[in-house]
């Protein structure tokens, strides 16, 4: 079923677009909370979560592209679910991740701080998009889907060397890149 169709069963209030969401894009949503999460149950109530939350949310809002809209909500949900979580346990791959880009781009949490978010955010799209494909593949899956560097390389064909090599490469170009734009790093 297409993404507009299914986005107009939620505007019906028809049970059916959930079912729809689950066979088009449950795969995706619980890859994207297992890599966050660690934990197939997590994972799992994560994506069923997401499934409320994008149930809540259409109406009103009709998303220009489904798939993005539903990745956005069960990451998010899945970082809430890892920062409940960290207490207990650690993901360590997850953990891993965030080290790597924290040398570029330091977390900032204050409220005064939003609007410098959304620039760095513009930023972070106008970098991506002057990368080649391949790069911008390996920094998508490695930092948006959070996929483990083993499975980047099987997904790209090349060694786990040159994908490590290559992320190492491009958060440097990253922090040149918001360093030459005045943002501090």
């Amino acid at each position: 079923m297409e993404d507009n169709q299914i986005i107009e069963l939620y505007w019906q209030r028809s049970e059916t677009a959930i079912a729809e969401t689950a066979k088009k894009y449950g795969k995706l949503c619980r890859h994207i909370a297992m890599n966050i999460v660690g934990n197939l149950s997590d994972a799992e109530e994560c994506e069923n979560d997401t499934y409320v939350a994008v149930w809540n949310a259409i109406p009103p809002t009709r998303p220009n592209v489904f798939s993005s809209f539903l990745t956005k909500i069960v990451r998010n949900i899945a970082l809430n679910r890892y920062e409940y979580n960290k207490a207990q346990k650690r993901n360590n791959e997850f953990d891993l991740v965030l080290d790597e880009l924290e040398s570029c781009v330091a977390g900032k949490s204050t409220v005064e701080s939003a609007y410098e978010e959304g620039v760095l955010a513009s930023m972070l799209d106008e970098f991506l998009e002057q990368l080649p494909k391949e790069k911008r593949v390996m920094f998508v899956r490695r930092y948006w889907y959070s996929d483990t560097v083993k499975d980047i390389a099987k997904r790209l064909q090349i060694s786990e060397s040159k994908v490590k090599t290559t992320l190492f490469r491009t958060r440097n170009e990253l922090q040149d890149y918001l360093a030459a734009r005045g943002v501090m790093v």
